[in-house]
């Protein structure tokens, strides 16, 4: 029984990352393809969304054009790959505010908003500070900030103060914090819908970019293999490392089960197709009764 189908979905790219970004200490050792993606979680009740990209105007698309991303899509087209609306959209767990993540929230007009309360008050702090202070907000669009304000105000908007469970049946949310951000979260589908699963799924953020963070793709972690942590942190790594243990130990450290949103290799661990626009859609799993969308 599966009560959930997952997909995540490209919405652009970074043709040419350094790999020192995602992968700590790897200096020197060139660049990889960073795809741009979020994750939709569809139910028979619910429509959920782990982020929801930015949108390329104004000073989103001045650091998309600084990142070097490519072939931009708005929700709209990106989420028709699945048969979908932004309207659909029922709920969004923003794993954390830098720009790709939590910089499109006006195109979800439906959507009650999730992040850790630690996330966007920190924020609020770091944007007060002096200029010379500003690397803090180099993946940051202080309107992102404004408009989770404005979710608020809208009573859409519900900051977390650390775990919740069953947020949807079956959906968990757990924090990171002071990690890749001050309060990074990552989002649990037990997708059979028991407390102790043995059908869990990790969606991780950015707390791991890619399998190589976790360093066995589509295998079992064993008490030899060594955590190497992404390479952009405002926490610490020790931080990011021991989030990344306790992803892995809600899967039985099934490697492939913690999916990061910025790997390339997923299509190689999962069904996948590219659609008419040149993005990747990967299919996670399907829900008991969904057609495929990538067959």
């Amino acid at each position: 029984m599966a009560d959930y189908s997952i997909w995540v979905l490209e919405y652009c790219y970074v043709s040419k990352y350094h790999k020192s970004g995602v992968l700590y200490g790897a200096h020197n050792q060139g660049y990889v393809k960073l795809p741009y993606c979020y994750v939709v979680i569809k139910g028979r009740d619910h429509v959920a969304m782990v982020d929801v990209g930015y949108n390329d105007k104004a000073y989103g698309k001045v650091l998309g054009d600084r990142f070097g991303v490519e072939n931009w899509r708005d929700p709209k087209a990106v989420l028709a790959e699945i048969g979908l609306s932004p309207a659909d959209v029922d709920t969004c767990f923003i794993s954390h505010a830098h720009f790709d993540h939590f910089g499109n929230v006006e195109d979800f007009p439906k959507a009650k908003f999730y992040i850790q309360e630690r996330e966007i008050s920190k924020w609020v702090w770091a944007m007060s500070l002096p200029d010379r202070m500003r690397w803090m907000m180099v993946a940051v669009d202080p309107g992102d900030i404004v408009r989770g304000v404005g979710l608020a105000a809208e009573k859409r908007l519900v900051t977390v103060d650390g775990a919740m469970e069953d947020v949807l049946p079956g959906i968990d949310l757990h924090s990171a914090p002071d990690s890749h951000t001050w309060g990074s979260m990552w989002v649990t589908v037990r997708n059979d819908g028991q407390k102790q699963s043995q059908d869990a799924w990790v969606l991780a953020g950015d707390l791991v970019y890619q399998f190589d963070n976790l360093k066995s793709s589509g295998a079992v972690v064993d008490v030899d293999t060594m955590y190497t942590p992404v390479g952009l942190a405002v926490g610490s790594q020790t931080n990011l490392i021991l989030a990344t243990e306790e992803m892995m130990s809600q899967v039985g450290y099934e490697a492939r089960r913690v999916i990061p949103i910025h790997e390339e290799g997923l299509r190689d661990a999962f069904p996948s197709r590219i659609s008419k626009d040149g993005l990747r859609v990967t299919e996670i799993c399907l829900a008991d009764g969904e057609n495929s969308k990538v067959a």
